[in-house]
């Protein structure tokens, strides 16, 4: 993950202007063309374009950022695997929570099966740098097959509704997946969804859990950080 800060040198727009599309596209269910008629509301003249290649280049910096802020993930992570829509075809999002919600890795592949579980343990352990105390999952066999060869020290528990968590953590994906009518490729789900991943849930707290004026100063953290 690096951690060397994004160069705006080149563009004409002012980095408040860049950083805010870039927010409102990953944060909101826009297209492209809905966020320059947002910013056209505004005053501010960008095309679609422009702002898609903006989301190119900066989105996954800015989330490596936000990522950076975020304490150290939980000792029991959730695994789960659901079926996402690329290019008119069925494929499938691996992805882990910890104990906070917090998403801390995904991966795209076009199967789920041992090899495809096995890529997504030890991605998940090369990117977060740390090792579990409990793994959970549904009855899956291709999580047995890979926990036995990629961590067999940790802890696995496999049972149908533990996994809860991870697959409620789903749902803002697939409401960003509808909005912009499917994915085209494997490797752009990728590109765009761990970005995806790690802006939305910076302005996504527990509101269920919060008073409103807790929620208000909360958001205005959220937004302190981003800026």
């Amino acid at each position: 993950m690096s951690s060397a800060p994004p160069s705006y040198q080149g563009h004409r727009y002012p980095v408040e202007i860049i950083s805010h599309c870039v927010r409102l596209y990953h944060r909101f269910p826009l297209s492209f063309r809905e966020v320059e008629e947002l910013m056209l509301e505004r005053g501010v003249l960008v095309s679609h374009e422009t702002i898609r290649r903006w989301c190119a280049k900066f989105g996954q910096v800015y989330a490596n950022g936000l990522r950076r802020r975020r304490p150290r993930p939980g000792d029991t992570w959730r695994l789960d695997e659901v079926f996402i829509k690329i290019n008119g075809g069925l494929k499938y999002l691996w992805r882990t929570v910890d104990a906070d919600d917090t998403v801390l890795d995904l991966l795209v592949r076009g199967r789920r099966d041992k090899a495809a579980a096995r890529r997504f343990f030890r991605k998940l352990l090369k990117k977060t740098r740390t090792v579990p105390r409990v793994v959970v999952t549904d009855r899956l066999r291709s999580y047995r097959a890979a926990h036995r060869a990629v961590m067999p020290s940790v802890e696995h528990r496999s049972h149908k509704g533990l996994d809860n968590r991870a697959e409620n953590s789903h749902q803002p994906t697939r409401q960003r997946a509808r909005a912009m009518k499917g994915l085209r490729s494997i490797g752009g789900a990728q590109r765009f969804l761990a970005a995806f991943s790690g802006i939305s849930p910076h302005f996504r707290p527990r509101r269920h859990l919060m008073t409103a004026a807790h929620y208000r100063a909360e958001m205005i953290t959220c937004f302190a950080i981003w800026d």
